[in-house]
């Protein structure tokens, strides 16, 4: 119950500070834009790369990987560039600014070098961990996804306040990352038992609404004998699911910058600091 208190209270703390400056919210909208667009434009590639490796003499998926590898890198230049612009709006906000779009697209094209790098960089774990997790031995499948929930549970870890640290600190990728792992270690210890509550609560409402929503079509369509409600409650579902992941996604950003700010300075602006440290501290 007081995990649940705590997201409760985080989730209201993140927006009382999108209520300030909704127009955070238009990064992840770029974002998930970019991330549609470039999903659609690999999708031949992969698909291309699929037939390609059925063909292959050494069963290897070289050009599959090389596909992949590229994909990411796209993707996650888009995604951090998107990510760093509402970061560095959010920490504007936080430490008694008032911050616009334009200063968000300031702040990440000033770091897009950092943020080219840092993508190659997750880009690269992000293609190691894939082939791991594809091991055609059925009896080392499962400990082989196991291994990889967990390096991947620690690289997110580690990198938690990468992000942040381009957006204020400018640093390099592998510094940046440095600096993440040593903020962490600094203000709550060597290992993390909760870091974003506010991401169960909107999953939660996400369930919620979609159960909502799928029950109401299921339901009228049977009632009126017409698959119009089905279709109307249908596009609804789609738009709620949206709109819920875009807000989680914008206070997720605001979160993490208030961490850091936490961490680096002392200080978090309008965010209760006990708050934050309870939420992610060990055996909180």
């Amino acid at each position: 119950m007081e995990r649940i208190s705590r997201s409760w209270q985080l989730a209201k703390a993140s927006l009382e500070v999108l209520k300030q400056d909704k127009e955070l919210m238009i990064f992840p909208i770029l974002s998930f834009i970019g991330v549609v667009i470039i999903t659609l434009s690999f999708a031949i590639p992969t698909f291309l790369s699929r037939v390609m490796d059925t063909f292959s003499a050494t069963g290897i998926p070289f050009f599959a990987y090389v596909v992949l590898f590229l994909f990411y890198v796209v993707q996650y230049s888009v995604v951090f560039f998107c990510n760093t612009a509402l970061v560095g709006a959010a920490m504007i906000r936080l430490r008694g600014g008032d911050p616009t779009v334009k200063d968000g697209f300031k702040i990440a094209f000033s770091r897009f070098g950092s943020i080219l790098g840092w993508a190659v960089i997750s880009a690269t774990v992000g293609v190691l961990l894939h082939m791991l997790s594809n091991n055609k031995n059925k009896k080392g499948a499962g400990i082989s996804n196991l291994v990889k929930s967990l390096l991947g549970a620690a690289w997110n870890v580690v990198t938690f306040l990468v992000v942040p640290v381009l957006a204020v600190e400018g640093l390099s990728p592998f510094k940046a990352i440095e600096r993440s792992w040593n903020l962490l270690k600094k203000s709550w210890g060597e290992q993390i038992a909760g870091t974003l509550t506010i991401g169960l609560v909107f999953n939660l409402i996400g369930f919620l609404g979609a159960l909502l929503l799928i029950g109401a079509g299921v339901g009228l369509s049977m009632w009126l004998e017409s698959p119009v409600p089905a279709i109307v409650c249908g596009i609804l579902l789609f738009l709620f699911v949206v709109i819920v992941s875009l807000i989680s996604s914008t206070l997720s950003g605001i979160f993490t910058a208030a961490v850091y700010s936490y961490a680096a300075d002392g200080s978090v602006g309008l965010f209760d600091e006990n708050l934050i440290e309870s939420a992610v501290q060990v055996g909180g």
